[in-house]
């Protein structure tokens, strides 16, 4: 059996389809969904998602949101509605590094909550992007 995903912003659908799992981590830790799932919603970190399908990792970032799970007649989907989300395939490796050196700078002037979240964004892509 499949999971259901749709990997979905505001501004624009990312990716959908069936998918053998999915791994994301919540704000209180990492979780691994399954067909045949028990439902649950849970609150997206600023974290790579992984979209296993036929062995190989549909990778992304995804900067916050929620991930909700639903099994119903034995078909499991999961819907991650992302704050912001970028395909790896998507993230230019130096724009990354650019925009992590622009963070660091941004909160060595000034140490605030969105300073951070810009840091753990453009930390979360280089890595991803390497």
């Amino acid at each position: 059996m499949a999971v259901e995903v749709h990997l979905v912003t505001p501004e624009r659908e990312l990716w959908s389809g069936e998918a053998d799992m999915v791994i994301a981590r919540g704000v209180e830790g990492e979780v691994g969904i399954l067909a045949g799932h028990a439902p649950m919603l849970i609150r997206l970190a600023i974290a790579p998602l992984r979209i296993r399908v036929n062995e190989r990792d549909v990778v992304a970032v995804a900067d916050g949101g929620f991930l909700h799970v639903t099994t119903d007649e034995g078909t499991t989907r999961v819907d991650v509605l992302a704050t912001g989300a970028e395909l790896a395939t998507e993230i230019d490796p130096a724009s990354a590094e650019s925009r992590l050196e622009e963070a660091q700078r941004r909160l060595a002037e000034r140490d605030d909550e969105e300073g951070r979240a810009e840091l753990a964004r453009a930390l979360v892509r280089v890595h991803v992007a390497a």
